[in-house]
């Protein structure tokens, strides 16, 4: 079997291989060869996989979008498939696109301390072919001297499991959102969305425009906060007068402080933070409708991800009674309805299960250094961009509190400085290294700071973060700042 070599793979066509193969042709080493491995048949990763009614981005997309390609349209929040296209473009205007492999899913990588290369094992992967279909599977062989990892954190292919009982008796439509079937007829028929996350806060007002009802059945409430789809009159201004870069930029830096300074504000002012959104929702429910128990999260604020919603949507469905919340457990699921342990009964046409992600490193590839295999979740991460006692190894993750692509941006400054200062002093290989005494001693803290059940039950297959350059990234300002400035190498055992 032929093995093609190239100087980096970049594992995943989503925001995060986008970015980072652009900072490695712009910022890296003259005449580096490289490919970007993708599964899928399309580029866009998350934004590709999900295509359930009214999905969104759930932050804003100027920092959403490419420092290198500012998001030039004047609404801030905005739909999956502009984002996609936005992408496409942005991958296209660079060149990326022709670097990418589709249709090769990765599925092992083993460092080779002899050869000084990642041996990339990976499978070709045919349209509609299921889990299980490989008796004729063909794999390919590459050899890299390094490898990206932007994979994002959970699981393409299944879902976070939930126990509903008795889900299996139920006559209709069971839908994960994850799977969203294209010819799904809700229209005029009663929908249960199970969940408060994001998703379920968009499914509900986009399927209540055709359903009938649409009822959100909650175990637990979420903090939800309104924000407007459209500008002001002072940003509509300078979009008439300025360039549309430059208006672009100064939303990007806009936006930037002010989740900056939101997210802050949540964790030191809990409660003035609590008073502030109960205000703004109570103003915007339906009269008469209960705050309690239905808005009333158990946690503060951004201790779990705040859901948006534009322009109020949510609380327009539920003033439209088309949509409807219930805050309660299931006890017993039957052919047409779910029964509560409240002794309420939900009548179901459809019952669509948006019960969160399943978390997962890598994409599942089975990692292993010189035939070794190497645990993810038993290393620490460093510098919150590669792994502990992994050769030439990155992993690309974004932030919880903040636009995903700002991580990816700090995540790919400093790899592209860190092969710019390999190439200048001669080094091929860069591995971060403990000691046992650090290891043993250091305070280890979650890599995703959420209180979140889907974190909870994926935190053990995650890497562990920990102080000074093992601890996570957690504040994207410092972060953008560090990956600019200070000496990539430093900390990193050099040969």
């Amino acid at each position: 079997m032929a093995t093609e070599k190239l100087d980096v793979i970049i594992v995943g066509a989503g925001i995060s291989g986008i970015n980072t193969a652009y900072y490695l042709q712009a910022r890296g080493p003259a005449d580096t060869t490289y490919a970007i491995l993708e599964g899928r048949g399309r580029l866009g990763g998350t934004w590709d996989l999900f295509q359930y009614p009214g999905i969104r981005s759930d932050s804003d997309v100027f920092t959403f979008g490419f420092s290198w390609n500012p998001w030039q349209r004047t609404t801030p929040i905005t739909l999956g498939s502009k984002i996609w296209a936005y992408l496409d473009e942005s991958a296209a205007k660079e060149g990326i696109d022709k670097n990418i492999r589709y249709h090769q899913k990765v599925v092992a990588a083993d460092w080779n301390s002899q050869a000084e290369s990642w041996t990339v094992r990976v499978r070709k992967v045919d349209e509609g072919e299921k889990e299980h279909e490989h008796e004729k599977e063909e794999e390919v062989l590459y050899e890299a001297k390094f490898l990206v990892l932007g994979t994002g954190y959970y699981n393409y292919d299944k879902p976070l499991e939930t126990i509903i009982p008795g889900i299996e008796d139920f006559k209709g439509p069971v839908i994960r959102p994850q799977y969203w079937p294209k010819d799904l007829d809700y229209v005029n028929k009663n929908v249960v969305v199970i969940g408060s996350g994001a998703t379920a806060i968009t499914l509900v007002p986009s399927m209540a425009e055709d359903a009938r009802k649409v009822t959100m059945l909650q175990r637990s409430p979420t903090y939800l906060v309104s924000m407007p789809s459209k500008q002001g009159i002072v940003m509509r201004c300078l979009w008439a007068v300025l360039p549309g870069a430059v208006v672009s930029r100064m939303q990007r830096l806009r936006y930037m402080a002010f989740s900056n300074v939101l997210y802050f504000f949540c964790q030191w002012f809990p409660h003035a933070a609590k008073r502030l959104i109960k205000a703004q929702t109570m103003a915007l429910l339906p009269a008469n409708y209960p705050f309690e128990p239905h808005f009333t999260p158990r946690y503060n604020p951004w201790d779990q991800r705040m859901c948006l919603c534009p322009d109020g949507d949510f609380f327009a469905a539920l003033r439209s009674t088309k949509a409807d919340v219930v805050t309660d457990t299931t006890e017993q699921v039957t052919d047409d309805a779910i029964k509560l342990h409240s002794g309420k009964t939900l009548k179901a046409d459809i019952i669509v299960a948006a019960t969160g992600l399943k978390l997962q490193f890598a994409g599942g590839m089975a990692l292993s250094v010189d035939g070794q295999p190497l645990d993810p979740s038993s290393k620490f991460t460093f510098k919150g961009a590669m792994l502990q006692d992994a050769p030439n190894l990155a992993y690309v993750l974004g932030y919880v509190n903040a636009s995903w692509t700002l991580g990816a941006e700090a995540t790919a400054i400093f790899l592209a400085r860190l092969w710019q200062g390999m190439r200048n002093k001669g080094i091929r290989v860069v591995t971060p290294r403990a000691t046992h005494l650090e290891t043993s001693t250091m305070e280890t803290q979650p890599l995703l700071p959420l209180s979140a059940t889907y974190v909870d039950k994926g935190a053990k297959d995650m890497p562990k973060g920990g102080t000074g350059v093992w601890a996570p990234r957690r504040n994207f300002v410092k972060d953008l700042f560090l990956a600019s400035t200070t000496n990539p190498l430093h900390g990193l055992e050099a040969r």
